[in-house]
């Protein structure tokens, strides 16, 4: 079944968002979050853009790996850049970030290494780095299970008496999940410093969100006792000015907060995705004159803190990047497929034990033999 919708309807969506910096490129005032951005000159800006700008690169290396068929699966985040880099600059280094799958920019800003994005797509490791090196988990393919960690670890925070915060990043189709709604329960029950940032690139596949909610998501985590606020998720400047108001909100004991980021997924849903069966051409056309990193340079060359180097030089950084990333899906070594059962408990046990003689046996199933003569 295709839904369609007007592009009337689609951009009814940013009608009431709070923003910084509207589509042309042009300041804008908001009470709500011009003090939370101060501190953000055109240098700052420009670190900004140039973060949004590799994202966004080492995002369509992801999808170009995967066409070749080196990887077996990518999330594409084309459009969600300014959500993922200004909510993740946003936060402090000991801060913990529990993203879904499709929050590549999150890895990238928290630090993680160009193979990081790429040997779990691949099938080669369950995971591809320490959570507790980044303060980031590992991004969670369970729609929503996320949003339940980052409370667990915010209540930990409590216990530990520190104010630090713990952040659930996931899309407008996991509001639908219980995990999502009980997560909020005990969040707000135990006043939990934990920020969930919902995502709303307004499809959850192929539903769109007019059938999803008949209102705006944000309007769900008050009846939960959350503040909550919604936002032009493809302004950088608004998003970074929210989850610094929010993170805030939770670090002075105030409990959680919920930001829905309104923004868009140019792309598909995951590479084994269609997105011409179900959306409609003239919305996503749309949406591409909302661009997070066009409306980002407009307001540098406007102001005058653009220039043909530093064009150059993001560039050159962000094509660094996916080669990086390249170089390690192409030279990636896969292990025996018995070692798929190293590294699941800690401790030796029983159970695997078992599991890999049966699982050994099973492979030598396949081993070649000698001729019979």
């Amino acid at each position: 079944m295709v839904y369609t919708l007007t592009t009337d309807e689609a951009m009814t969506a940013l009608d009431d968002t709070a923003r910084l910096l509207t589509p042309e490129g042009r300041r804008i005032a908001d009470p709500r979050l011009d003090r939370w951005v101060q501190d953000i000159d055109g240098a700052a800006l420009r670190a900004l853009y140039r973060d949004m700008a590799i994202v966004r690169r080492m995002d369509a290396e992801g999808v170009a790996l995967q066409r070749q068929g080196h990887l077996g699966l990518w999330a594409p985040a084309q459009g969600q850049e300014a959500v993922q880099v200004g909510t993740a600059r946003a936060c402090r280094d000991d801060d913990f970030l529990f993203p879904s799958y499709r929050e590549c920019g999150v890895t990238i800003v928290r630090g993680g290494a160009p193979a990081d994005l790429v040997l779990a797509w691949r099938g080669e490791v369950h995971a591809t780095y320490d959570p507790y090196a980044l303060n980031l988990a590992n991004p969670q393919i369970i729609i929503g299970a996320q949003s339940l960690h980052a409370v667990g670890y915010a209540m930990g925070i409590q216990r530990d008496g520190t104010d630090q915060a713990a952040v659930a990043y996931f899309g407008d189709g996991a509001t639908s999940q219980g995990d999502v709604n009980e997560a909020m329960v005990f969040a707000s029950s135990f006043q939990a410093p934990v920020v969930f940032v919902c995502s709303n690139n307004q499809w959850a596949i192929s539903e769109p969100v007019t059938v999803q909610s008949r209102f705006p998501i944000a309007g769900r985590a008050p009846g939960f006792g959350i503040p909550s606020m919604r936002v032009d998720g493809n302004d950088v400047l608004a998003s970074t000015a929210a989850m610094r108001w929010a993170l805030d909100h939770a670090r002075r004991g105030e409990g959680p907060v919920f930001l829905e980021m309104v923004t868009y997924r140019m792309g598909p849903h995951t590479t084994s995705d269609d997105p011409t069966r179900y959306r409609d051409r003239d919305e996503v056309e749309a949406w591409r004159q909302r661009d997070p990193l066009l409306r980002v340079e407009a307001y540098l060359r406007a102001t005058g803190a653009w220039d043909d180097a530093f064009a150059a030089q993001v560039t050159a950084d962000a094509d660094a990047g996916a080669a990086a990333m390249r170089e390690a899906a192409l030279t990636a070594v896969t292990r025996p497929a018995i070692e798929v059962l190293d590294d699941v408990y800690a401790e030796p046990h029983t159970g695997i034990e078992r599991q890999r003689a049966r699982f050994a046996a099973y492979l030598d199933g396949f081993a070649e033999t000698e001729p019979t003569r």
